[in-house]
């Protein structure tokens, strides 16, 4: 919502303006995501959640007070490192609270929190834009504070204290315990100190990533070039929206925000009751779902920027809203089905990593399209449709090839846990049987 206001007060070219928007955010992420992940496999999990919003909500708030392009960057940056904490704990908690037959609705509504954000900062954001747009430049202390970098201050500062709510939550008990091995003692006592770093950092993930890469590759293919069009078209929707279609962000905030909501409710619903419809016909029912609803969103994303109106650009986006949010629940819960538990934080944030790495890189590559082959700044709806007429049709077709070995990849584990029951049955019965032959 900020995005042209930062552009014009650091005189940034779309290009710069995007790489803020995505890489600045990531670049802490490469280096402390896995580490994270690993943290949140060995230790409670709720404090790696409170810890990583309180660290959001500083760095939000020092960027209100940046003074040039670079130290903004450097408050994103560490925002991305914050953030990082956030997907491992939480939907590894949440596979550890429910049954898997019921992670799929409880992934759904954890959506709840990303439709929250999202409709209230593009509602609330436009409002709080407006009313500071004629507000001058405060001196304070030898610093230049912006009208719009006061938003950041206001929306950064409680996040400190709302990190502790998160060390009210109850742990739930995993489902098979961390290891109580050293995160060093993995690679061998007496592995050298670069192997022991490279485990910290999610080798084993890797490599049991790689084993099983027939059905891991598809996945991790397909969200990557998806993430690239659905977040880089989130960051200029309203860029696009101002030089498009002349409106400004109230306008934008209060006509998208409902829309959002809408869309973001429908799509949990969806994507919660068509990957439970597929699963009664087939076992592949979650990467299924999330091809049939990858298609359908290629569709919207290459039409909106077309469309002749803003109202009508809106509500387009808005179709592939509601699919996109449906695509998601499936593909979270592919990958928590399939991912070694005693790894499965760090699965789970290689696979987010490849969403949020590539995805933030989906506002630059915008960006560059834009500046340097349509080089009118008025031209950007072109670069936003033709992005997504290049990736998203071969992230639909990555997960389609991905149907296949996940289904075969289900039918094994099923088959294992099965087998594992039976055994686990058999013991008990014969320790039944010993004891009533002790006792008589």
């Amino acid at each position: 919502m900020m995005a042209e206001r930062i552009k014009n007060t650091f005189d940034l070219t779309d290009e710069q303006l995007g790489f803020l928007g995505g890489p600045a955010n990531v670049i802490f992420y490469m280096f402390v995501g896995i580490p994270i992940a690993r943290l949140a496999d060995i230790y409670p999990r709720k404090y790696v959640l409170a810890g990583g919003i309180s660290i959001i909500g500083a760095v939000t708030a020092l960027g209100g007070i940046a003074q040039n392009f670079w130290q903004f960057v450097a408050t994103r940056m560490f925002v991305g490192a914050g953030g990082s904490a956030h997907a491992p704990a939480s939907y590894s908690m949440l596979a550890d609270s429910f049954p898997p037959k019921k992670i799929t609705r409880a992934f759904a509504l954890l959506q709840l929190g990303f439709i929250g954000g999202t409709t209230l900062g593009v509602y609330f954001g436009g409002m709080m834009i407006g009313y500071v747009a004629d507000m001058e430049p405060i001196q304070w202390m030898g610093l230049t504070i912006h009208n719009w970098q006061l938003i950041l201050i206001c929306i950064g500062l409680p996040g400190i204290l709302i990190g502790g709510i998160f060390l009210l939550l109850k742990e739930p008990v995993r489902r098979m315990p961390p290891s109580t091995e050293s995160v060093f003692e993995t690679a061998g006592p007496n592995a050298p100190i670069g192997k022991k770093i490279l485990t910290f950092m999610g080798l084993d993930a890797v490599k049991a990533i790689h084993v099983k890469g027939t059905v891991y590759y598809p996945l991790f293919i397909g969200l990557a070039l998806s993430a690239i069009e659905s977040q880089g078209l989130a960051f200029w929707r309203t860029p696009f929206m101002i030089r498009t279609y002349g409106w400004d962000e109230m306008q934008i905030g209060q006509t998208m925000a409902p829309m959002i909501l809408a869309a973001s409710l429908m799509g949990m619903v969806i994507g919660g009751v068509f990957v439970e419809w597929l699963a009664k016909r087939y076992k592949d029912a979650n990467v299924r779902a999330a091809t049939i609803l990858f298609g359908i969103v290629t569709v919207c994303s290459i039409a909106a920027p077309m469309m002749p109106t803003g109202m009508s650009s809106l509500i387009v986006m808005s179709i592939g809203a509601v699919f996109g949010i449906a695509g998601a629940v499936p593909q979270n819960a592919a990958i928590q089905r399939i991912a070694p538990q005693s790894m499965r934080g760090q699965v789970t944030a290689i696979y987010l990593f490849m969403f949020t790495f590539f995805g933030a890189m989906g506002s630059m590559v915008i960006g560059t399209v834009a500046q340097r082959i349509f080089v009118n700044p008025e031209h950007l709806w072109m670069a936003m449709s033709s992005t997504a007429a290049v990736l998203l049709p071969i992230a639909t077709y990555s997960m389609y090839r991905g149907i296949k070995p996940y289904r075969e990849e289900i039918e094994r584990m099923e088959a294992a846990e099965a087998e594992a029951a039976a055994a686990a049955a058999a013991q008990q019965e014969a320790a039944k049987a010993t004891t009533e032959g002790h006792a008589l």
